[in-house]
């Protein structure tokens, strides 16, 4: 089904098939293999299926005739280095998965479904459309659904298996990917059909977005109160289409999540404690803003800056730590330069101190762009102990120093 809807978003799709339909010649036991792309419909829509008509005599290939083959396809065809790698790791990844699942080495094992030239014809096929699409270019991000895996049994060359098989729940525990059982007793993911989506590194969540083109696709099983649908929605985003027009700072992109709440009945010593406990965790900025809630009363609005993967474990310190009953959670995207700490030495009242100070640049080309340039406050603050200076007259005299020490380089 992804082959069959991805056919759509190509020029070539009959040249890309003809190719495929080679793959005969790369494996042996194949006496007829016809690849045809056809429109069907499923409760009226008009959707790509992908028809497959093949006599082979083998029963089942080892892994060193499925590797030898997709290399050798790539090799005779034009895919592009990511392609070679992303085909490869997807062939390597069920390989893995079908050796864990029966304990043996990968050498070792026999494979059944896995072995069919569909399997080759999928994962080539994919490949090459997604190459030539542009998605293994740096400036394309996959996004998806939560997967839905089906339920039941199937039958498979070792007997009755639960859904999703044994191969299919290693690849999804390896990846992390967020599933869901159902909506109905059948296999709605297959192996092969999870290996390609999982290599692509999506992220699952549903963006904002200019939508360009959709494609759908169906496979060959027709359930009653299922539509087995596959869609394809292709778009830019604006904000990254705006920031890929400005190079030298596109490369600082980075996804981080935004967390908020709001409390009112807390003191203002336990928020100071708990920004002290912050400070020591894994977060990229906190702050707090006063604000007035319903009932006119004062309250503060809680707002922190972490990496996506620590979100959860910062909100469970904002409920335990401030008894909060709520917390709004978002990602954003935000540019965020490079900074450095160089050091300095500066004499005051004839005594020589080292001071730390952060410089902060882009890199435009070859040229590298200053931003900002200023001491480090607990540096200023410790020679504010030992000098009797005050933090501002020392900010003032540092300051001068690093601009004339920031012009030499000009």
């Amino acid at each position: 089904m992804f082959l069959a809807a991805l056919l759509e978003l190509v020029p070539n799709s009959e040249e890309i098939i003809n190719e495929l339909s080679n793959l005969k010649n790369f494996l042996s036991g194949i006496s007829k293999l016809e690849i045809k792309l056809f429109k069907i419909k499923r409760n009226d829509i008009a959707v790509n299926q992908l028809n497959i008509d093949l006599k082979e005599k083998k029963q089942h290939r080892t892994v060193n005739e499925l590797r030898v083959s997709l290399n050798t396809f790539l090799d005779t065809y034009i895919f592009s280095k990511p392609a070679k790698v992303y085909a490869n790791e997807v062939l390597d990844l069920l390989i893995k998965a079908e050796s864990e699942v029966h304990n043996k080495i990968e050498e070792k094992i026999h494979l059944h479904e896995l072995s069919s030239v569909d399997t080759l014809i999928d994962i080539l096929g994919v490949t090459k459309c997604l190459d030539q699409v542009g998605v293994f270019e740096e400036n394309y991000q996959i996004y998806s659904s939560t997967l839905p895996v089906g339920g039941g049994n199937i039958t498979s060359a070792h007997g009755l298996i639960p859904i999703p098989s044994p191969a299919s729940v290693k690849i999804l525990e390896k990846f992390k990917m967020k599933v869901r059982p159902g909506p109905i007793e059948e296999e709605l993911s297959t192996p092969t059909g999870i290996a390609l989506l999982v290599n692509l590194k999506p992220i699952v969540e549903s963006p904002n977005f200019i939508l360009e083109k959709v494609v759908s696709s169906s496979g060959q099983k027709k359930f009653k109160r299922f539509i087995n649908v596959f869609r394809i929605l292709k778009g830019n985003k604006k904000e990254d289409t705006i920031l890929n027009e400005i190079q030298s700072l596109s490369k600082y992109s980075e996804k981080v999540s935004a967390i908020e709440t709001n409390v009112d009945d807390v003191s203002g010593e336990i928020i100071g404690d708990f920004i002290e406990l912050m400070e020591n965790d894994k977060i990229l900025d906190i702050q707090i803003i006063q604000s007035i809630t319903k009932k006119n009363r004062p309250s503060y609005i809680i707002r922190i800056l972490c990496k996506p993967v620590y979100k959860f474990g910062i909100i469970e310190k904002l409920i335990t730590n401030l008894g909060t009953l709520g917390v709004r959670y978002y990602t954003i995207n935000r540019i965020c330069v490079e900074r450095e700490i160089q050091k300095m030495n500066i004499e005051i009242d004839q005594n020589n101190y080292s001071i730390n100070y952060k410089i902060s640049y882009y890199l435009d080309g070859n040229e590298k762009k200053i931003v900002n340039i200023k001491p480090e406050y607990d540096n200023l603050k410790e020679l504010s102990r030992k000098t009797g200076h005050s933090i501002r007259n020392l900010l003032f005299l540092i300051q001068t120093k690093l601009q004339d020490k920031l012009n030499e380089t000009l």
